[in-house]
């Protein structure tokens, strides 16, 4: 029987009941609805608002419910219009007139707003979680790989002499300003509706604050209106967690020219690749590219929840039952594909020597080259040039800037001396970039020492 069956006379057709229906994906805010419901119970009770008795028996009838529902024993029926009415007729079944005073000075509007609240607030917890686990496994293989002289790439071409571990730690940097943003969202969401009601609030004398303090929100709304239509901590996680797949796909998309043929800077582990079905020596980093691609699912999520909300006037509408299913997909899809990247960046071999041999070939030392002859007061412009020069010469001959002559170097420019070969090192160019946020490997060490003391 829907909650609001009073005002009609005629039953809801079926298509239209199941259009309408929401129980098959916000019965999994089972455990929040009930948690909200026997905090909203508690302060009824402890206010005056209804009997202290039936107040007790309410929230005794409701861990009841909870604990079989999560022990597989009392199985929701999909036949309600949502979870809320579900619990509801439950508590009812088994307590009567007892059980109908729970929805006094409560509304289903101001009801979802903190059941979606809740979950989300636990679900972010989790991704938190999870990204400090990611964290932990970056500067752990960042620590591996701290002498492990790579090139650097800007356009996909070979750039600067770095390290693997400097690398890795760029990705150290984005994902923690995901925590931190993740951080920021849960703390705007932990704010309790309840009081809302329907959007006018009520003339009962609610302790509110009571009943957010029980469910451990340490604020309350402060406009009944934007208590119940309010989503804008939907938005801003799956604006969050879109953030979250772009740095995991850019990290996937790294990965896979990483362990391609054409690199071979890295070899996954056979638990995290997968075959061909035809061309038996293939190993494929499918696990990465799923994550690539499932960022365009959680990218789609967040302009779903745009969409839904840009257009709807004050208070509640319906079209605000869209929310869930968008934030519940691209919460799921961020902490799956947490959960597959992890262990596969934790258990992926490093090929150092093939990074080492790439970074030879590249000419990538050729700034430090020109920065020699800066030392000895060339312009910068014209040490530029003389480089330039002899990366041409160098091409032109088959060699690299660490095999050509030195009478090569100075029939370009005299200034050149034996002194250029140790400045254009390629160990030593990563070590000398000492300056904050460089490659050098005492520098990144302090970083990822840094990091690990903010995540615990």
């Amino acid at each position: 029987m829907p909650l609001w069956n009073g005002r009609f006379k005629k039953e809801l057709d079926q298509t239209t009941n199941d259009f309408n229906s929401s129980i098959s994906f916000d019965s999994r805010m089972y455990r929040e609805d009930i948690e909200g419901s026997i905090a909203h119970a508690t302060m009824l009770g402890e206010a005056g608002i209804i009997e202290s008795s039936e107040a007790e028996k309410i929230v005794t009838g409701l861990e009841q419910i909870l604990n079989e529902i999560a022990a597989g024993t009392l199985e929701i029926d999909q036949s309600y219009e949502d979870i809320h009415s579900f619990v509801e007729g439950e508590l009812t079944k088994r307590l009567g007139d007892t059980g109908k005073r729970l929805h006094t000075a409560r509304s289903r509007n101001d009801q979802v707003a903190l059941d979606i609240r809740l979950y989300l607030s636990h679900e972010t917890q989790e991704l938190v979680d999870s990204l400090r686990a990611l964290l932990s496994v970056i500067c752990n293989r960042a620590e591996e790989n701290l002498e492990a002289v790579m090139p650097g790439y800007t356009h996909l071409q070979r750039a600067q002499p770095i390290t693997f571990g400097h690398h890795l730690m760029a990705y150290a940097q984005m994902f923690l300003r995901d925590l931190s943003r993740l951080k920021d969202v849960k703390q705007r969401t932990e704010f309790s509706p309840l009081g809302s009601c329907a959007l006018a609030g009520t003339t009962y004398p609610l302790e509110r604050l009571r009943a957010a303090n029980l469910l451990d929100f340490p604020f309350i709304s402060r406009n009944s209106l934007d208590g119940v239509s309010d989503r804008d901590f939907c938005l801003e996680l799956a604006a969050a967690l879109s953030i979250v797949m772009v740095h995991l796909s850019r990290f996937a998309e790294e990965i896979i020219l990483w362990c391609s043929w054409e690199f071979k800077f890295i070899e996954l582990d056979d638990a995290f690749s997968t075959g061909s079905s035809i061309m038996p020596q293939k190993k494929n980093p499918d696990i990465a590219e799923l994550v690539r691609g499932k960022s365009g699912r959680v990218f789609g999520d967040l302009m779903a929840l745009l969409t839904v909300m840009k257009g709807l006037p004050l208070a509640y509408n319906k079209d605000m039952q869209e929310d869930k299913e968008a934030i519940f997909d691209a919460v799921d899809t961020v902490k799956m594909c947490l959960k597959a990247f992890t262990p596969m960046l934790d258990t992926m071999r490093v090929l150092p020597e093939n990074m080492r041999r790439a970074a030879a070939n590249g000419f990538i030392n050729a700034t430090d080259a020109a920065d020699y002859l800066v030392e000895k007061g060339v312009p910068f412009r014209d040490a530029y040039k003389a480089t330039g020069q002899l990366v041409a010469l160098c091409i032109e001959k088959g060699l690299t800037l660490e095999t050509l002559p030195i009478e090569e170097y100075q029939a370009v420019l005299p200034q050149f001396d034996s002194g250029v070969y140790e400045k254009i090192n390629l160990e030593k160019c990563v070590a000398d970039r000492k300056i904050v946020g460089g490659p050098a490997p005492q520098t990144v060490l302090a970083e990822i020492r840094r990091i690990r003391t903010m995540i615990g």
